[in-house]
């Protein structure tokens, strides 16, 4: 029976299939599309993305497991959960800032990834009315500074992506969620198909495949293992509030297991597709493939320049690009406004706008760090944050600070604050799977998070 909030029945995914998918879409964004394979080409490549693999379907899995479980036995909020769990396991409450966390992240998150979003929006838009005309490398740089410099400009695409994202989470679960997700797949896999199909035909694969799947592992060092885990939980969103609270429309009667596998290797392919159909790109047309994330907007763009129907290419490249973090920022929303209608009696909708309103206020510094506040560092005092603004701070923050520590958490909390009956029933379909996953998460994942953050 579907639990109840301020005396509504919770929803649930349509079918295991809508949970995957719509699971997936939230996790393949800009990080599969381009922070992989960068990452991966400045960590040794192919024995990288091995390690990256091992860490992504054993500890990535075990902690998405973890982490949905809180929400499928709290049927809540990320808030609501945990704190349903802490009372019901009657342990320490100050594991309940692992809801609170989980509610801060996505909504932190969300103020400076809708400026990025913005940019893909806009590029979207040059790429379908004017095209990229440049073939020089400092010309197209230029181009995307002189876009992000304008704050008017960009806090137009900014806004209204917020509440464009806003307008999809006020549709519902079913109406809205899903069917955004569903969309992004299709449109993923028919995108991803053209570019392979066209690096195949006037490109080439080789080299591609040699640099990303060939191992070399003279190349790997330690930072390249942690490279490859800090990537791992950047795929999943671990820690972020997506799973908790996507795992709190899963029906009693689902399989974690099953689901965090279903997950995860529907991530892991996404990710490795993505590699071949963008990376013979950046290679073939001479750009850095460890210049990083943002480059998105100087190398693609100039590459497509160069190339032969580079103008429709593009189009959908960047159309991708903006439904990818579409589907994010949905997922990322929705944490907030589980526990919004948990306190408020005013309506899905007007709770989304309200939602927005906010987010557009907190974004602006973030947006204003590429003009109006570009030489503002109000850290300036800590030295790796000595020329960080608002946005490099927020950034940095969430990725390497919040998320892990998060997930830190959510492993601890699950493996050893709540009853051992409870964790078992979980798997009473994969009963042999119970005892290797309880040591990968209680011991085995928070010695590498910690791992990954002494290295900070």
């Amino acid at each position: 029976m579907a639990a109840t909030n301020g005396g509504q029945a919770r929803q649930h995914w349509s079918s295991r299939f809508a949970f995957l998918y719509s699971t997936i879409a939230a996790s393949v964004g800009l990080g599969s599309l381009w922070r992989f394979p960068y990452v991966a080409g400045a960590n040794g490549g192919g024995a990288f993305v091995l390690v990256y693999i091992a860490f992504l379907l054993i500890l990535g899995t075990s902690v998405a497991i973890a982490e949905m479980m809180i929400g499928k036995r709290g049927q809540g909020s990320t808030v609501a959960s945990v704190d349903a769990l802490v009372a019901q396991n009657g342990s320490w409450r100050a594991w309940r800032v692992i809801g609170w966390l989980s509610l801060f992240i996505p909504f932190l998150g969300l103020s400076y990834y809708s400026v990025v979003a913005g940019w893909s929006i806009d590029y979207a838009r040059i790429a379908i009315w004017q095209g990229f005309g440049t073939t020089d490398a400092a010309e197209s740089l230029a181009a995307f500074n002189a876009q992000t410099a304008a704050p008017l400009h960009q806090a137009i695409m900014q806004i209204g992506f917020i509440f464009g994202i806003a307008f999809v989470v006020a549709q519902g679960l079913h109406a809205g969620i899903e069917t955004i997700s569903r969309i992004k797949m299709i449109a993923l896999s028919g995108v991803l198909l053209v570019l392979i199909v066209y690096n195949a035909v006037f490109i080439g694969l080789g080299d591609t495949i040699v640099y990303l799947f060939k191992p070399d592992f003279a190349r790997l060092t330690f930072d390249s293992v942690i490279a490859a885990l800090g990537q791992a939980i950047f795929s999943l969103g671990i820690g972020i509030g997506v799973l908790m609270t996507f795992g709190s429309f899963l029906p009693a009667q689902a399989s974690l297991p099953q689901s965090a596998f279903g997950l995860t290797l529907g991530i892991l392919i996404a990710t490795l597709i993505s590699a071949v159909a963008i990376f013979p790109i950046v290679l073939h047309y001479g750009s850095d493939p460890q210049g990083g994330a943002n480059l998105v907007f100087v190398a693609m763009p100039l590459a497509f320049s160069q190339m032969p129907g580079g103008r429709l290419l593009a189009i959908l490249f960047f159309l991708l690009l903006a439904l990818s973090a579409l589907t994010c920022a949905v997922a990322m929303l929705q944490p907030v406004v589980s526990w919004l209608e948990e306190r408020l009696s005013l309506g899905r909708k007007k709770l989304c706008a309200l939602a927005a309103v906010v987010l557009s206020i907190v974004g602006l510094p973030s947006l204003l760090s590429f003009s109006l506040l570009a030489d503002f560092h109000p850290l300036s005092w800590i030295r790796v944050f000595r020329e960080a603004t608002v946005f490099n701070i927020l950034d940095f923050g969430v990725a390497n600070i919040l998320l892990p520590l998060n997930a830190l958490l959510i492993a601890l909390f699950v493996a050893w604050a709540m009853r051992n009956g409870d964790l078992r029933s979980e798997f009473k379909d994969e009963p042999a799977l119970y005892l290797p996953w309880r040591l990968i998460v209680g011991i085995a994942t928070p010695l590498a998070i910690v791992g990954l953050m002494a290295t900070l």
